[in-house]
């Protein structure tokens, strides 16, 4: 059996200009919402926000971004982006905590994709911390 080529590098599905709609889902272009975080021109402010532009990140494969807002006794090396995953939406379900004023939260949320023509959702339960003063992903547990 011959080896199977090396996949091919992932392109970022990066919005082609800041005014483009926020991948996120909230009312807002990619540069006003999104893409200033992934820019480091800001912080999330909230855990929330943090996990919509987490979001984003996969939607776009900006697996620098992701490594950086993942806690740094959680974080892998690196990020496996799967190329055929296509991300279709966010649902925000609930929060806990994770505010201005907090230094843990919470956050339920569905995420929608399409794999090779299949649809499914990816539904979690993550938490989050305050760290160096910044909002970054600790862990998730899936939800059933």
């Amino acid at each position: 059996m011959a080896p199977r080529p090396p996949r091919p590098a992932r392109r970022p599905l990066r919005p082609t200009r800041d005014t483009a709609p926020c991948l996120c889902g909230l009312p807002a272009s990619y540069g006003e919402c999104c893409g200033r975080f992934h820019s480091a021109a800001a912080a999330a402010p909230t855990a929330e926000r943090l996990m919509r532009s987490r979001y984003s990140a996969f939607a776009v494969g900006n697996e620098p971004y992701l490594l950086s807002s993942w806690h740094p006794t959680t974080r892998p090396s690196r990020v496996d982006l799967d190329p055929a995953m296509r991300w279709a939406g966010l649902e925000i379900l609930a929060t806990t905590e994770g505010s201005a004023f907090h230094t843990t939260g919470t956050v339920t949320f569905r995420a929608r994709y399409t794999r090779r023509g299949e649809e499914g959702a990816l539904h979690e339960r993550s938490r989050f911390e305050r760290h160096e003063g910044a909002w970054v992903y600790v862990e998730g547990t899936f939800v059933e």
